[in-house]
């Protein structure tokens, strides 16, 4: 299952629900606001690290570029939209909105 969150986790609780129900090896892709979640050094930081441990985590590099965001976290790969069309294609889809 392919888990998106397109929410930022400062003003919404979507990343917490999505772990809640993440299965080992579930890829997590934060599109949108949500890319805010791996932006290096934050404090949702420690969560991700948490995340990478079982599953891959990917962000969405125009989303990233977007805000303005140029560092990621450690483990965090980024994707284009051919690479997110790829997981879709790859995975159920669960949205965390």
């Amino acid at each position: 299952m392919l888990h998106t969150i397109n929410k930022s986790p400062f003003a919404s609780d979507s990343l917490e629900t999505c772990i809640r129900f993440l299965e080992p090896g579930d890829p997590v892709l934060f599109i949108e606001d949500g890319v805010y979640a791996v932006q290096a050094a934050n404090s949702f930081s420690p969560l991700i690290e948490i995340i990478l441990k079982s599953n891959p985590v990917f962000a969405l590099q125009p989303d990233l570029d977007a805000r303005g965001i140029t560092l990621v976290d450690n483990g965090v790969k980024t994707l284009d939209y051919e690479g997110f069309v790829g997981l879709v294609e790859e995975h159920q889809v669960n949205s965390w909105l």
